[in-house]
Formats: structure tokens, C-alpha cells, sequence
């Protein structure tokens, strides 16, 4: 039985990520190099990748300090009270209950240009949907959980006896949080940092309904992709896709090693 269900699980893997993964490769290349980096240096594909390299940027350093600092509150902010701490770790777990589809949707159903929010922002000269900050905010709105989800555990893990005894020895609240607390929380930090940057290039739905997809105003790589395959640009979809799964296989390499130096020190 137990033979049974390994070559289940290898025959499995081989089906859902192996070949897809080797037909992505052959199908890259299937006009050769020069089909392939004449896919990756179009205009559309440089935009794309831009826009993908700002989205990733801005949602990771936005998540990185408010999923901290969420986390914090709801598992160190006594003052905040059980009830509220409980409606808080649900409005966290929210992404995950909903589709990013709908959750864009929700952003445009409140700041598109019809609304009353969205032609405030949009006189100002900022719209939101329709351009990279509705865009960021789809994104963050997918991923804001991950950061969290991976420092909680953490902080519940250390305990507080320790930020407890350097407050009580005087320390400011600055000086606590990274003498204390981030050197136990930082490796958590790390994975969600790695997650977050993951999610955020892989996103696609959210930011298709958020953003509109223009070519070379509000593309993004995977948009281009889906692009490129209903226009039946197969080879230029396949290019773009492989770049796409070389740099998330870059990060499963990165959390590897980032837990193999979490386990010497």
C-alpha cells in the first residue's frame, strides 16, 4: 500500500508540474534563442515587467511594516481586548475566504471612476483603478495575510517575558522591538518577505479586474501572458511564463537557504 501511494504522489507530481513545466521550456523555445529574447525585450514585455517589478516592490515593503505591526497588536496589545483582537485575525483571514477576482471587484465597485471616491481621486490627478495604485492596492489586498500569518506564530512561540523585563528595566518601546523582539521574529520575517514577493508575482486576477489591462500603461507579466494566449502568441506567452517560473523557483531556493540558516544558528 504505502509503494501504492508513492508512485500515486510521483505520477501526480509529474502531471501537474513536471510536464506542464517542461512544455512551458520546449514550448520558450520553440523558435529559438532569438524567438525567445524577441519575446522578452518587446516593448509591451519590458512594460510588463516594470510594472510587475514596482507592484512586487511597493506591496512587499507596505506588508513587511503593517503585517509586523499587526501581528504585534494582535497578539501583544493587551489594551485592545479579546473581542476586538478576535474580529481583527478574521478581517486578516478575509483574502483567503474570498477570490481575488471578487476582492478586485470590490475596489472597483468603490474607487473606480464612476464612484464618488474615484472621480475625487481621479480630479486630484491620482486615480486609482485603472493605474499601477489600484494595482498595488488589489495586490496588497491578495497578500497582506502572509506576513502576518507568519510572524504570529512566532511572537506566540518567544513569549513576552522578555520585552516585558527590558520595559521594566526602562527601555523605550523603539529599543525593545529591535533589541528583543526582532531578532526572534526576523527569520519569520524573511519567509514572509519570500511568500509576499512569490504571491505578488504570480497575482493575476485582482490586478486583471483592477487594472484594465492596457498594453504598455497597466500590464503586468502574467496579464501579458494571458494576453499573448488569447491572441495565440503562444511562444512570447511560454517566454514570458518561464521567466515567471525560473524566479519563483529562485525563491524556493532562497527559503531553502534561508532555513538551513535558520537551523545552524
Amino acid at each position: 500500500m504505502r509503494t501504492l501511494w508513492i508512485i500515486v504522489t510521483y505520477t501526480l507530481m509529474t502531471l501537474l508540474l513536471i510536464i506542464p513545466l517542461l512544455r512551458i521550456v520546449t514550448g520558450a523555445w520553440e523558435r529559438g534563442a532569438e524567438g525567445f529574447m524577441d519575446a522578452l525585450v518587446r516593448p509591451e514585455s519590458l512594460h510588463a515587467f516594470l510594472m510587475t517589478g514596482i507592484i512586487v516592490v511597493a506591496v512587499t515593503a507596505i506588508n513587511t511594516l503593517f503585517g509586523v505591526m499587526t501581528a504585534l497588536y494582535i497578539v501583544r496589545a493587551e489594551w485592545i481586548g479579546p473581542r476586538l483582537k478576535r474580529l481583527l485575525n478574521s478581517i486578516v483571514d478575509l483574502p483567503f475566504a474570498v477570490s481575488p477576482v471578487i476582492g478586485g471587484l470590490m475596489i472597483v465597485l468603490l474607487l473606480g471612476p464612476d464612484t464618488i471616491m474615484g472621480a475625487l481621486f481621479r480630479d486630484m490627478g491620482f486615480p486609482i483603478v485603472y493605474a499601477l495604485p489600484g494595482m498595488i492596492l488589489a495586490t496588497l489586498f491578495v497578500t497582506f495575510p502572509i506576513m502576518v500569518r507568519e510572524v504570529i506564530p512566532v511572537l506566540q512561540e518567544v513569549g513576552s517575558q522578555q520585552e516585558e523585563a527590558a520595559s521594566t528595566l526602562g527601555a523605550y518601546s523603539w529599543y525593545t522591538f529591535w533589541k528583543v523582539t526582532w531578532p526572534s521574529i526576523r527569520w519569520g520575517v524573511v519567509y514572509g518577505v519570500v511568500l509576499t514577493v512569490a504571491r505578488s508575482i504570480g497575482e493575476f486576477g485582482a490586478v486583471l479586474v483592477v487594472s484594465g489591462n492596457i498594453m504598455n500603461k497597466t500590464q503586468t507579466a502574467t496579464t501579458l501572458v494571458y494576453q499573448d494566449v488569447e491572441n495565440f502568441n503562444v511562444v512570447a506567452a511560454n517566454a514570458i511564463a518561464l521567466v515567471l517560473a525560473a524566479f519563483s523557483v529562485s525563491l524556493l531556493l532562497i527559503m531553502d537557504w534561508v532555513k538551513q540558516r535558520k537551523e545552524v544558528h
